[in-house]
Protein backbone atom coordinates (compact mmCIF):
# COMPACT_ATOMS: atom_id res chain seq x y z
CA UNK A 1 0.00 0.00 0.00
CA UNK A 2 1.20 3.51 -0.76
CA UNK A 3 0.32 6.63 1.20
CA UNK A 4 0.30 10.04 -0.41
CA UNK A 5 2.97 12.66 -0.43
CA UNK A 6 2.82 16.28 -1.58
CA UNK A 7 5.72 15.28 -3.80
CA UNK A 8 7.31 16.93 -6.79
CA UNK A 9 5.42 19.86 -8.22
CA UNK A 10 4.53 19.92 -11.91
CA UNK A 11 6.18 23.27 -12.52
CA UNK A 12 5.50 26.48 -10.61
CA UNK A 13 2.39 27.34 -12.58
CA UNK A 14 0.93 23.88 -12.10
CA UNK A 15 1.70 24.00 -8.39
CA UNK A 16 -0.18 27.25 -8.02
CA UNK A 17 -3.17 25.82 -9.82
CA UNK A 18 -3.29 22.48 -8.04
CA UNK A 19 -2.55 23.41 -4.44
CA UNK A 20 -3.96 26.90 -4.07
CA UNK A 21 -7.13 26.95 -1.99
CA UNK A 22 -9.09 30.17 -1.53
CA UNK A 23 -8.92 31.35 2.06
CA UNK A 24 -12.12 33.38 2.00
CA UNK A 25 -15.01 31.05 1.17
CA UNK A 26 -17.47 33.93 1.03
CA UNK A 27 -15.39 35.72 -1.58
CA UNK A 28 -14.17 32.57 -3.35
CA UNK A 29 -16.69 29.70 -3.12
CA UNK A 30 -15.26 26.28 -2.36
CA UNK A 31 -17.12 23.50 -4.15
CA UNK A 32 -15.95 20.90 -1.63
CA UNK A 33 -17.78 22.91 1.04
CA UNK A 34 -20.88 23.49 -1.06
CA UNK A 35 -21.29 19.78 -1.82
CA UNK A 36 -22.74 18.38 1.39
CA UNK A 37 -23.16 14.82 2.57
CA UNK A 38 -26.81 15.38 3.49
CA UNK A 39 -27.66 16.25 -0.13
CA UNK A 40 -25.83 13.22 -1.45
CA UNK A 41 -27.63 11.00 1.03
CA UNK A 42 -30.96 12.55 0.04
CA UNK A 43 -30.39 11.53 -3.57
CA UNK A 44 -29.35 8.05 -2.45
CA UNK A 45 -32.55 7.81 -0.41
CA UNK A 46 -34.59 8.73 -3.48
CA UNK A 47 -32.80 6.09 -5.58
CA UNK A 48 -33.52 3.53 -2.87
CA UNK A 49 -37.19 4.44 -2.94
CA UNK A 50 -37.26 4.09 -6.72
CA UNK A 51 -35.80 0.59 -6.40
CA UNK A 52 -38.22 -0.33 -3.60
CA UNK A 53 -41.20 0.43 -5.82
CA UNK A 54 -39.72 -1.28 -8.88
CA UNK A 55 -38.79 -4.81 -7.91
CA UNK A 56 -35.77 -3.98 -5.77
CA UNK A 57 -33.46 -3.14 -8.68
CA UNK A 58 -32.41 -0.27 -10.94
CA UNK A 59 -30.71 -2.45 -13.54
CA UNK A 60 -30.65 -1.34 -17.18
CA UNK A 61 -33.71 -2.57 -19.01
CA UNK A 62 -35.78 -2.65 -15.81
CA UNK A 63 -38.49 -0.18 -14.72
CA UNK A 64 -36.26 1.01 -11.85
CA UNK A 65 -33.64 2.19 -14.32
CA UNK A 66 -36.24 4.03 -16.40
CA UNK A 67 -37.53 5.87 -13.33
CA UNK A 68 -33.95 6.57 -12.18
CA UNK A 69 -33.26 8.16 -15.57
CA UNK A 70 -36.38 10.31 -15.25
CA UNK A 71 -35.29 11.31 -11.73
CA UNK A 72 -31.86 12.50 -12.92
CA UNK A 73 -33.40 14.46 -15.79
CA UNK A 74 -35.89 16.18 -13.48
CA UNK A 75 -33.25 17.06 -10.88
CA UNK A 76 -30.96 18.51 -13.55
CA UNK A 77 -33.78 20.60 -15.00
CA UNK A 78 -34.62 21.83 -11.53
CA UNK A 79 -30.98 22.95 -11.20
CA UNK A 80 -31.23 24.92 -14.45
CA UNK A 81 -29.72 22.47 -16.96
CA UNK A 82 -31.02 21.36 -20.32
CA UNK A 83 -30.18 17.67 -20.03
CA UNK A 84 -30.04 15.41 -23.05
CA UNK A 85 -30.81 11.70 -23.07
CA UNK A 86 -28.87 9.40 -25.36
CA UNK A 87 -30.63 6.10 -26.07
CA UNK A 88 -28.70 3.00 -27.08
CA UNK A 89 -29.62 -0.64 -27.65
CA UNK A 90 -28.19 -3.44 -25.57
CA UNK A 91 -28.55 -7.17 -25.09
CA UNK A 92 -30.76 -7.71 -22.05
CA UNK A 93 -30.50 -10.82 -19.89
CA UNK A 94 -32.46 -11.89 -16.85
CA UNK A 95 -33.20 -15.08 -14.97
CA UNK A 96 -36.94 -15.60 -14.59
CA UNK A 97 -36.26 -18.13 -11.82
CA UNK A 98 -33.02 -19.34 -10.20
CA UNK A 99 -31.31 -22.19 -12.01
CA UNK A 100 -31.63 -25.74 -10.65
CA UNK A 101 -28.62 -28.07 -10.46
CA UNK A 102 -28.56 -31.60 -8.99
CA UNK A 103 -27.58 -35.22 -9.44
CA UNK A 104 -30.73 -37.26 -10.11
CA UNK A 105 -31.29 -39.44 -7.06
CA UNK A 106 -28.37 -37.70 -5.31
CA UNK A 107 -27.33 -34.28 -3.96
CA UNK A 108 -29.27 -31.11 -4.78
CA UNK A 109 -26.84 -28.19 -5.04
CA UNK A 110 -27.54 -24.74 -3.62
CA UNK A 111 -27.95 -21.81 -6.00
CA UNK A 112 -25.60 -18.96 -5.14
CA UNK A 113 -23.48 -21.17 -2.87
CA UNK A 114 -22.55 -24.13 -5.04
CA UNK A 115 -23.16 -22.60 -8.45
CA UNK A 116 -24.44 -19.51 -10.29
CA UNK A 117 -25.96 -18.83 -13.70
CA UNK A 118 -23.83 -17.03 -16.27
CA UNK A 119 -25.35 -14.06 -18.06
CA UNK A 120 -26.81 -14.93 -21.46
CA UNK A 121 -27.44 -18.53 -20.53
CA UNK A 122 -30.14 -20.11 -22.64
CA UNK A 123 -33.30 -21.69 -21.28
CA UNK A 124 -33.45 -25.46 -20.89
CA UNK A 125 -34.22 -28.47 -18.72
CA UNK A 126 -31.51 -31.07 -19.28
CA UNK A 127 -30.76 -34.42 -17.66
CA UNK A 128 -27.76 -36.06 -19.29
CA UNK A 129 -24.38 -37.70 -18.85
CA UNK A 130 -21.61 -35.37 -17.72
CA UNK A 131 -18.52 -35.27 -19.94
CA UNK A 132 -15.33 -33.67 -18.53
CA UNK A 133 -13.67 -31.65 -21.31
CA UNK A 134 -9.86 -31.45 -21.08
CA UNK A 135 -9.89 -30.96 -17.29
CA UNK A 136 -6.09 -30.59 -17.28
CA UNK A 137 -6.37 -27.57 -19.56
CA UNK A 138 -3.79 -28.75 -22.07
CA UNK A 139 -3.14 -26.34 -24.91
CA UNK A 140 -4.92 -23.01 -24.48
CA UNK A 141 -7.25 -24.15 -21.70
CA UNK A 142 -10.17 -26.45 -20.94
CA UNK A 143 -12.78 -26.15 -23.68
CA UNK A 144 -10.93 -23.34 -25.44
CA UNK A 145 -10.32 -25.24 -28.67
CA UNK A 146 -12.74 -27.24 -30.83
CA UNK A 147 -10.29 -30.15 -30.63
CA UNK A 148 -10.97 -30.35 -26.87
CA UNK A 149 -14.39 -31.75 -27.76
CA UNK A 150 -13.10 -34.60 -29.89
CA UNK A 151 -15.12 -37.68 -28.93
CA UNK A 152 -17.77 -35.61 -27.17
CA UNK A 153 -21.20 -37.26 -27.33
CA UNK A 154 -23.98 -34.99 -28.55
CA UNK A 155 -26.57 -34.36 -25.87
CA UNK A 156 -24.09 -34.67 -23.00
CA UNK A 157 -23.45 -31.94 -20.42
CA UNK A 158 -19.97 -30.44 -20.81
CA UNK A 159 -17.92 -30.03 -17.62
CA UNK A 160 -15.38 -27.32 -18.45
CA UNK A 161 -12.79 -25.66 -16.23
CA UNK A 162 -12.47 -21.89 -16.14
CA UNK A 163 -9.38 -20.25 -17.63
CA UNK A 164 -7.44 -19.84 -20.87
CA UNK A 165 -10.18 -18.13 -22.90
CA UNK A 166 -13.53 -16.40 -22.50
CA UNK A 167 -16.70 -18.03 -21.25
CA UNK A 168 -18.12 -17.22 -24.68
CA UNK A 169 -15.39 -19.22 -26.43
CA UNK A 170 -15.98 -22.23 -24.20
CA UNK A 171 -19.75 -22.06 -24.70
CA UNK A 172 -19.42 -21.67 -28.46
CA UNK A 173 -17.23 -24.76 -28.71
CA UNK A 174 -19.56 -26.74 -26.47
CA UNK A 175 -22.69 -25.73 -28.36
CA UNK A 176 -21.03 -26.51 -31.70
CA UNK A 177 -20.05 -29.94 -30.39
CA UNK A 178 -23.68 -30.64 -29.52
CA UNK A 179 -23.60 -30.16 -25.74
CA UNK A 180 -27.06 -29.91 -24.19
CA UNK A 181 -25.68 -27.68 -21.41
CA UNK A 182 -22.33 -26.49 -20.06
CA UNK A 183 -21.05 -26.19 -16.50
CA UNK A 184 -17.97 -23.93 -16.31
CA UNK A 185 -16.49 -24.56 -12.88
CA UNK A 186 -13.98 -22.31 -11.14
CA UNK A 187 -10.25 -22.96 -11.46
CA UNK A 188 -9.07 -22.19 -7.91
CA UNK A 189 -6.30 -19.98 -9.31
CA UNK A 190 -6.85 -17.34 -6.60
CA UNK A 191 -8.93 -16.91 -3.42
CA UNK A 192 -11.61 -15.09 -5.41
CA UNK A 193 -11.73 -17.96 -7.94
CA UNK A 194 -12.89 -20.67 -5.58
CA UNK A 195 -16.62 -19.91 -5.35
CA UNK A 196 -19.39 -20.00 -7.95
CA UNK A 197 -18.49 -18.61 -11.36
CA UNK A 198 -20.39 -15.38 -11.93
CA UNK A 199 -19.88 -13.62 -15.21
CA UNK A 200 -21.13 -13.12 -18.71
CA UNK A 201 -21.02 -15.44 -21.68
CA UNK A 202 -21.01 -12.37 -23.90
CA UNK A 203 -24.06 -13.04 -26.07
CA UNK A 204 -27.29 -15.02 -26.04
CA UNK A 205 -26.85 -18.81 -26.24
CA UNK A 206 -29.28 -21.63 -26.79
CA UNK A 207 -27.96 -23.94 -24.08
CA UNK A 208 -28.01 -23.53 -20.26
CA UNK A 209 -24.75 -22.20 -18.76
CA UNK A 210 -23.98 -22.51 -15.06
CA UNK A 211 -20.83 -21.92 -13.02
CA UNK A 212 -20.08 -24.37 -10.17
CA UNK A 213 -17.46 -23.76 -7.49
CA UNK A 214 -13.91 -25.08 -7.83
CA UNK A 215 -14.50 -27.83 -5.27
CA UNK A 216 -17.81 -28.98 -6.73
CA UNK A 217 -16.42 -28.89 -10.26
CA UNK A 218 -13.36 -30.96 -9.44
CA UNK A 219 -15.51 -33.45 -7.49
CA UNK A 220 -17.84 -33.83 -10.47
CA UNK A 221 -14.92 -34.34 -12.86
CA UNK A 222 -13.66 -37.19 -10.69
CA UNK A 223 -17.16 -38.68 -10.46
CA UNK A 224 -17.55 -38.53 -14.24
CA UNK A 225 -14.40 -40.51 -14.96
CA UNK A 226 -16.28 -43.82 -15.49
CA UNK A 227 -18.80 -42.19 -17.85
CA UNK A 228 -21.86 -42.89 -15.68
CA UNK A 229 -22.38 -39.54 -13.91
CA UNK A 230 -25.79 -38.02 -14.64
CA UNK A 231 -26.52 -34.35 -13.96
CA UNK A 232 -29.66 -32.22 -14.13
CA UNK A 233 -29.56 -28.54 -15.09
CA UNK A 234 -32.62 -26.34 -15.48
CA UNK A 235 -32.58 -22.66 -16.45
CA UNK A 236 -35.34 -20.18 -17.26
CA UNK A 237 -34.00 -16.96 -18.76
CA UNK A 238 -34.83 -13.92 -20.90
CA UNK A 239 -32.48 -12.89 -23.73
CA UNK A 240 -33.64 -9.92 -25.83
CA UNK A 241 -32.76 -6.47 -27.13
CA UNK A 242 -33.75 -3.51 -24.95
CA UNK A 243 -32.89 0.18 -24.73
CA UNK A 244 -30.83 1.95 -22.06
CA UNK A 245 -29.88 5.61 -21.71
CA UNK A 246 -27.10 8.05 -20.90
CA UNK A 247 -28.02 11.42 -19.41
CA UNK A 248 -25.73 14.33 -20.35
CA UNK A 249 -25.80 17.94 -19.10
CA UNK A 250 -23.33 20.80 -19.62
CA UNK A 251 -22.64 23.91 -17.60
CA UNK A 252 -23.55 27.11 -19.42
CA UNK A 253 -20.19 28.63 -18.54
CA UNK A 254 -16.81 27.48 -19.74
CA UNK A 255 -14.90 26.70 -22.90
CA UNK A 256 -16.68 24.24 -25.15
CA UNK A 257 -13.34 23.19 -26.66
CA UNK A 258 -11.81 22.06 -23.35
CA UNK A 259 -14.50 20.06 -21.56
CA UNK A 260 -14.25 18.27 -18.22
CA UNK A 261 -16.47 15.14 -18.28
CA UNK A 262 -17.52 14.13 -14.76
CA UNK A 263 -19.32 10.79 -14.81
CA UNK A 264 -20.84 7.97 -12.80
CA UNK A 265 -22.95 4.99 -13.79
CA UNK A 266 -26.65 5.16 -12.98
CA UNK A 267 -27.61 1.49 -13.24
CA UNK A 268 -27.45 -1.24 -10.60
CA UNK A 269 -27.14 -4.99 -11.02
CA UNK A 270 -30.35 -6.99 -11.22
CA UNK A 271 -29.86 -8.46 -7.75
CA UNK A 272 -30.21 -5.22 -5.82
CA UNK A 273 -30.83 -1.46 -5.69
CA UNK A 274 -27.15 -0.49 -6.03
CA UNK A 275 -27.11 2.40 -3.57
CA UNK A 276 -23.35 2.22 -3.08
CA UNK A 277 -22.70 0.71 -6.53
CA UNK A 278 -23.32 3.20 -7.88
CA UNK A 279 -25.91 5.36 -6.18
CA UNK A 280 -23.01 6.91 -4.26
CA UNK A 281 -21.24 8.08 -7.42
CA UNK A 282 -24.49 9.09 -9.08
CA UNK A 283 -25.60 11.15 -6.07
CA UNK A 284 -22.18 12.81 -5.80
CA UNK A 285 -22.08 13.84 -9.46
CA UNK A 286 -25.66 15.13 -9.25
CA UNK A 287 -24.90 17.16 -6.11
CA UNK A 288 -21.81 18.69 -7.73
CA UNK A 289 -23.98 19.60 -10.74
CA UNK A 290 -26.49 21.28 -8.45
CA UNK A 291 -23.84 23.41 -6.69
CA UNK A 292 -21.26 24.24 -9.35
CA UNK A 293 -23.08 27.34 -10.65
CA UNK A 294 -22.07 29.09 -7.43
CA UNK A 295 -18.50 29.19 -8.74
CA UNK A 296 -19.64 31.75 -11.34
CA UNK A 297 -16.89 33.05 -13.59
CA UNK A 298 -14.37 30.69 -12.03
CA UNK A 299 -15.71 28.04 -14.43
CA UNK A 300 -13.32 28.58 -17.33
CA UNK A 301 -13.75 25.10 -18.86
CA UNK A 302 -17.18 23.65 -19.49
CA UNK A 303 -18.10 20.77 -17.18
CA UNK A 304 -20.16 17.94 -18.65
CA UNK A 305 -22.06 15.78 -16.17
CA UNK A 306 -22.66 12.26 -17.44
CA UNK A 307 -24.83 9.53 -15.95
CA UNK A 308 -24.00 6.32 -17.78
CA UNK A 309 -26.39 3.48 -18.51
CA UNK A 310 -25.67 -0.28 -18.58
CA UNK A 311 -22.23 -0.07 -16.97
CA UNK A 312 -22.96 -3.35 -15.23
CA UNK A 313 -23.52 -4.96 -18.65
CA UNK A 314 -19.96 -4.11 -19.71
CA UNK A 315 -19.47 -0.30 -19.76
CA UNK A 316 -22.03 -0.11 -22.55
CA UNK A 317 -23.28 3.44 -22.02
CA UNK A 318 -19.90 5.15 -21.76
CA UNK A 319 -18.57 3.05 -24.63
CA UNK A 320 -21.52 4.02 -26.82
CA UNK A 321 -21.02 7.69 -25.97
CA UNK A 322 -17.29 7.78 -26.69
CA UNK A 323 -17.43 5.67 -29.85
CA UNK A 324 -20.21 7.84 -31.30
CA UNK A 325 -18.13 11.00 -30.99
CA UNK A 326 -16.37 12.27 -34.08
CA UNK A 327 -12.61 12.81 -33.92
CA UNK A 328 -13.22 16.55 -33.60
CA UNK A 329 -15.69 16.01 -30.74
CA UNK A 330 -13.25 13.76 -28.89
CA UNK A 331 -10.61 16.47 -29.23
CA UNK A 332 -12.80 18.88 -27.25
CA UNK A 333 -12.75 16.60 -24.18
CA UNK A 334 -9.86 17.54 -21.92
CA UNK A 335 -10.31 14.69 -19.45
CA UNK A 336 -12.72 12.34 -17.74
CA UNK A 337 -13.35 12.07 -13.99
CA UNK A 338 -15.08 8.88 -12.88
CA UNK A 339 -16.69 8.09 -9.54
CA UNK A 340 -17.82 4.52 -8.91
CA UNK A 341 -18.57 3.30 -5.35
CA UNK A 342 -17.71 6.07 -2.90
CA UNK A 343 -19.33 4.78 0.30
CA UNK A 344 -18.17 1.21 0.86
CA UNK A 345 -18.81 0.25 4.52
CA UNK A 346 -15.34 -1.24 4.98
CA UNK A 347 -13.84 1.18 2.49
CA UNK A 348 -10.77 3.30 1.95
CA UNK A 349 -9.84 6.48 0.09
CA UNK A 350 -8.85 5.09 -3.29
CA UNK A 351 -7.31 7.28 -6.01
CA UNK A 352 -6.99 5.90 -9.55
CA UNK A 353 -3.36 5.12 -10.34
CA UNK A 354 -3.04 7.52 -13.26
CA UNK A 355 0.76 7.56 -13.32
CA UNK A 356 0.89 3.72 -13.40
CA UNK A 357 3.24 3.67 -10.41
CA UNK A 358 1.59 0.39 -9.39
CA UNK A 359 2.25 -1.17 -12.80
CA UNK A 360 -1.34 -1.99 -13.70
CA UNK A 361 -0.30 -2.25 -17.34
CA UNK A 362 -2.94 -0.03 -18.90
CA UNK A 363 -0.42 2.58 -20.12
CA UNK A 364 -2.61 5.55 -19.05
CA UNK A 365 -2.86 8.51 -21.44
CA UNK A 366 -0.55 11.42 -20.67
CA UNK A 367 -2.18 13.71 -18.15
CA UNK A 368 -3.77 10.94 -16.08
CA UNK A 369 -0.94 11.15 -13.57
CA UNK A 370 -1.56 14.88 -13.18
CA UNK A 371 -5.20 14.17 -12.34
CA UNK A 372 -4.10 11.66 -9.71
CA UNK A 373 -1.86 14.36 -8.24
CA UNK A 374 -4.76 16.82 -7.96
CA UNK A 375 -6.56 14.34 -5.72
CA UNK A 376 -3.50 13.36 -3.72
CA UNK A 377 -2.48 16.98 -3.14
CA UNK A 378 -5.96 17.73 -1.83
CA UNK A 379 -5.92 14.85 0.64
CA UNK A 380 -2.31 15.65 1.53
CA UNK A 381 -3.36 19.16 2.56
CA UNK A 382 -6.03 17.56 4.77
CA UNK A 383 -3.51 15.02 6.12
CA UNK A 384 -5.68 12.14 4.93
CA UNK A 385 -3.74 9.19 3.46
CA UNK A 386 -4.94 7.58 0.24
CA UNK A 387 -4.43 4.24 -1.48
CA UNK A 388 -3.78 3.74 -5.21
CA UNK A 389 -6.65 2.06 -7.05
CA UNK A 390 -5.81 -0.17 -9.99
CA UNK A 391 -6.28 1.78 -13.22
CA UNK A 392 -7.45 -1.20 -15.25
CA UNK A 393 -10.33 0.25 -17.26
CA UNK A 394 -12.87 -1.67 -15.19
CA UNK A 395 -15.27 1.28 -14.83
CA UNK A 396 -16.61 3.95 -17.19
CA UNK A 397 -13.31 5.76 -17.61
CA UNK A 398 -12.17 2.73 -19.65
CA UNK A 399 -13.55 3.88 -23.02
CA UNK A 400 -11.99 7.31 -22.48
CA UNK A 401 -8.46 6.05 -21.84
CA UNK A 402 -8.89 3.58 -24.70
CA UNK A 403 -9.36 6.64 -26.91
CA UNK A 404 -6.37 8.54 -25.53
CA UNK A 405 -8.34 10.84 -23.20
CA UNK A 406 -6.73 11.38 -19.77
CA UNK A 407 -8.80 10.16 -16.84
CA UNK A 408 -8.85 9.88 -13.09
CA UNK A 409 -11.19 9.38 -10.20
CA UNK A 410 -11.91 7.97 -6.77
CA UNK A 411 -13.39 4.84 -5.27
CA UNK A 412 -13.79 3.20 -1.87
CA UNK A 413 -13.31 -0.42 -2.96
CA UNK A 414 -15.54 -3.26 -4.12
CA UNK A 415 -15.25 -7.02 -3.57
CA UNK A 416 -11.53 -7.23 -2.78
CA UNK A 417 -10.31 -7.68 0.78
CA UNK A 418 -9.03 -4.89 3.00
CA UNK A 419 -5.39 -5.33 3.99
CA UNK A 420 -4.14 -5.10 7.59
CA UNK A 421 -2.24 -1.93 6.65
CA UNK A 422 -5.44 -0.35 5.32
CA UNK A 423 -7.35 -1.35 8.45
CA UNK A 424 -4.74 0.48 10.52
CA UNK A 425 -5.13 3.63 8.42
CA UNK A 426 -8.86 3.66 7.73
CA UNK A 427 -10.33 1.45 10.43
CA UNK A 428 -12.67 -1.38 9.56
CA UNK A 429 -11.85 -5.07 9.31
CA UNK A 430 -8.82 -6.55 7.60
CA UNK A 431 -9.51 -9.64 5.53
CA UNK A 432 -13.08 -8.55 4.79
CA UNK A 433 -14.38 -7.08 1.50
CA UNK A 434 -14.49 -3.32 1.17
CA UNK A 435 -18.18 -3.81 0.39
CA UNK A 436 -19.63 -7.08 1.60
CA UNK A 437 -22.87 -6.27 -0.26
CA UNK A 438 -21.17 -5.73 -3.61
CA UNK A 439 -23.62 -6.76 -6.36
CA UNK A 440 -26.06 -8.11 -3.77
CA UNK A 441 -29.60 -7.29 -2.62
CA UNK A 442 -28.17 -5.80 0.59
CA UNK A 443 -26.55 -2.89 -1.29
CA UNK A 444 -29.16 -0.57 0.17
CA UNK A 445 -29.22 2.93 1.68
CA UNK A 446 -27.90 1.41 4.92
CA UNK A 447 -24.87 -0.04 3.10
CA UNK A 448 -22.76 3.07 3.57
CA UNK A 449 -19.71 4.55 5.27
CA UNK A 450 -20.67 8.19 5.83
CA UNK A 451 -17.12 9.31 6.66
CA UNK A 452 -15.56 7.83 3.53
CA UNK A 453 -18.43 9.08 1.33
CA UNK A 454 -18.11 12.58 2.76
CA UNK A 455 -14.35 12.67 2.21
CA UNK A 456 -14.43 11.20 -1.30
CA UNK A 457 -17.22 13.52 -2.43
CA UNK A 458 -15.18 16.45 -1.11
CA UNK A 459 -12.24 15.32 -3.23
CA UNK A 460 -14.47 14.91 -6.28
CA UNK A 461 -15.83 18.43 -5.88
CA UNK A 462 -12.39 19.91 -5.32
CA UNK A 463 -10.93 18.28 -8.43
CA UNK A 464 -13.79 19.52 -10.58
CA UNK A 465 -13.28 23.08 -9.32
CA UNK A 466 -9.52 22.98 -9.93
CA UNK A 467 -9.82 21.53 -13.43
CA UNK A 468 -12.78 23.70 -14.42
CA UNK A 469 -10.46 26.63 -13.74
CA UNK A 470 -7.46 25.25 -15.63
CA UNK A 471 -6.31 21.95 -17.14
CA UNK A 472 -2.71 23.13 -17.54
CA UNK A 473 -1.10 20.16 -15.70
CA UNK A 474 -3.20 17.70 -17.72
CA UNK A 475 -3.11 18.96 -21.29
CA UNK A 476 -1.26 22.27 -21.24
CA UNK A 477 -4.39 24.42 -21.55
CA UNK A 478 -4.23 27.66 -19.56
CA UNK A 479 -7.50 29.14 -18.39
CA UNK A 480 -6.57 32.69 -19.35
CA UNK A 481 -5.18 32.01 -22.82
CA UNK A 482 -7.46 30.76 -25.57
CA UNK A 483 -5.40 29.23 -28.33
CA UNK A 484 -7.85 29.00 -31.19
CA UNK A 485 -5.53 26.91 -33.33
CA UNK A 486 -4.78 24.41 -30.58
CA UNK A 487 -8.20 22.78 -30.62
CA UNK A 488 -11.05 22.59 -33.09
CA UNK A 489 -14.19 24.58 -32.53
CA UNK A 490 -16.97 22.92 -30.55
CA UNK A 491 -18.88 20.41 -32.63
CA UNK A 492 -22.51 19.42 -32.74
CA UNK A 493 -23.68 16.92 -30.14
CA UNK A 494 -23.21 13.25 -31.05
CA UNK A 495 -26.11 11.46 -32.69
CA UNK A 496 -28.79 10.15 -30.43
CA UNK A 497 -28.71 12.93 -27.82
CA UNK A 498 -32.24 14.19 -27.31
CA UNK A 499 -33.49 16.85 -24.92
CA UNK A 500 -36.29 15.53 -22.72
Amino acid sequence: MRTIAIGTLIGLAAAAIVTAAPADAAEHPRLDRLVKLQDIRRHQHDLQKIADYNGGTRAAGEPGFEVSTQYIVKQLKKAGYRPKVQDFPFAYFKERTPAVFDRPGGPVYKYGTDYATLDFSGTGDVTATAHAVDPDGTGVGSGCEPADFAGFTKGDIALVKRGGCTFSDKTSNAQTAGAAAIAIYNDGAAPDRMGPVEGTAGQAWQIPIIGPTYQLGTDLVKASADGTLKLHIKTNTINEQRTAHNVIADTDRGRADNVIVMGAHLDSVTKGPGINDNGSGTATVLTVAEQISQLGREIKNKVRFAFWGAEEEGLLGSTYYVTHLSAAQKATIALNLNFDMLGSPNGRRGVYDGDDSEGSGTNPPAGSGAIEKVFNDYYGERKLPTSPSVFDGRSDYGPFIDNGIPAGGLDSGAEKLKTPEEATIYGGEAGKPYDGCYHQACDTYANNNATILDQLSDGAAYAVQVLAKSTLPVNGERSAVRQAAARPAAQAAPAGLVTR
